[in-house]
């Protein structure tokens, strides 16, 4: 049950800052300069998901190519991001090319 808890209580937490910076918005001014440093919060919490999900699928850094196929295929997915810079076929290239390699290489 305790668990339960903390996971509600996490979640209100979550929901009551959100809701708050929502019903902010344009009543409290923000400074220039915190303006300019919260556009770097969303690719760095997303860098650090991405980097954790690739070299790190079972909870240990695992950097072999041969056993984690996920390096392979987050190259591919910035190749591709380069390429075209769109996020849709970038996700569909990396997880294509990971079903792909998982599927081939088992």
């Amino acid at each position: 049950m305790s668990v339960w808890l903390v996971l509600i209580g996490a979640g209100l937490v979550t929901f009551g800052l959100r809701l708050a910076f929502i019903l902010l918005i344009g009543r409290v001014a923000v400074p220039d300069g915190l303006r300019r440093l919260l556009r770097f919060v969303p690719p760095a919490v997303l860098g650090a998901i991405i980097f954790l999900g690739v070299l790190m699928p079972e909870g240990a850094l695992m950097l072999s190519p041969r056993e984690n196929v996920r390096i392979i295929t987050a190259g591919l997915a910035v190749i591709e991001a380069w390429r075209t810079k769109k996020i849709l076929p970038t996700i569909l290239a990396g997880m294509i090319s990971v079903w792909i390699l998982q599927a081939v290489l088992g």
